[in-house]
């Protein structure tokens, strides 16, 4: 049975999208599983990470992104949608050489557009159905060919980010560990139980949270992360994972899309490739307990 997890933090800069880039790629290359990314961040990191700058430019200029997807629901009824989800998945992504089983969905920057002019457009193909089932109808007929399904979402809570979650069994919060950062997750505790509320029948686990960029030097640090695992324990919180992800240059030298013979060359050797391993066997075991 596929699983399909939302990434999620309202506070840009906390590594949400290197973390789902990390997990998909551990889960694919290391456990084995076979792991779709959409990207619906119009920062589009997730996709150039996985994908290059030179082929995203190529797909985007075909508008094979997912950007094209929203863009078919603001369309006049009598116009064909253009949308190809064939042409816009792109499969075995990954630039370390032992990723096979590794597709994805591209963003494209046309979502920052898009998602203004979804919320403000009162007509057209997009209000035939629930706005929020978009990008569930358009692609639940690949999903069942996945073990996983991992959704990086935009820092809001807009409708973009609403069709990530709509089709989602769980989502996962990646935050560092200091004030700023933390402060909107009970906001996006209380935002997403709603809206599963209003779907009636759904139900969307906060699978938990993910601390990354940890410096153990640092008392806020310290302090913040003392403080979300009592939360948590008073069961305020979700869970927090086990594996933290300490700060280091490895993680951000990954953003950059090169290639590597294996993933610890590509997530690092001090350590880094290991926390990152322990953590995605973490929401294996997790997600797995969920089904």
């Amino acid at each position: 049975m596929t699983y399909v997890i939302s990434m999620i933090n309202l506070k840009g800069g906390v590594g949400k999208t290197t973390t789902t880039v990390a997990l998909a790629e551990i889960l694919a290359g290391e456990l084995g599983k076979s792991v779709l990314v959409i990207d619906l961040d119009p920062q589009t990191n997730a996709t150039t990470m996985l994908l290059g700058e030179k082929a995203w430019h190529a797909a985007n200029e075909k508008g094979h992104t997912i950007a094209t997807l929203f863009k078919d629901s603001l369309r006049p009824e009598e116009k064909p949608a253009e949308f190809d989800l064939v042409g816009t998945l792109h499969t075995q992504v990954s630039p370390v050489a032992s990723v096979k089983k590794l597709d994805l969905l591209p963003s494209s920057l046309d979502l920052i557009d898009v998602q203004d002019r979804l919320a403000a457009v009162p007509g057209g193909r997009y209000y035939t159905d629930r706005p929020v089932d978009l990008l569930y109808k358009a692609t639940r007929k690949l999903l069942p060919e996945y073990d996983y399904v991992l959704i990086d979402c935009p820092p809001n809570l807009g409708i973009i980010t609403l069709n990530g979650l709509r089709m989602s069994n769980a989502y996962i919060i990646p935050t560092k560990p200091d004030i700023l950062s933390t402060y909107g997750i009970p906001q996006i505790l209380t935002r997403i139980a709603g809206f599963a509320e209003g779907l009636a029948n759904d139900d969307i686990v906060p699978l938990g949270i993910v601390i990354n960029m940890y410096r153990k030097t640092t008392a806020v640090h310290d302090n913040t992360l003392r403080s979300l695992r009592a939360d948590a324990k008073a069961g305020k919180l979700p869970p927090l994972f086990d594996s933290v992800i300490p700060y280091g240059n490895a993680m951000e030298s990954a953003a950059e899309f090169a290639t590597a013979s294996t993933l610890r060359q590509r997530w690092g050797y001090q350590g880094h490739f290991d926390h990152l391993k322990a953590l995605a066997i973490e929401v294996d075991s997790r997600a797995q307990a969920q089904l």
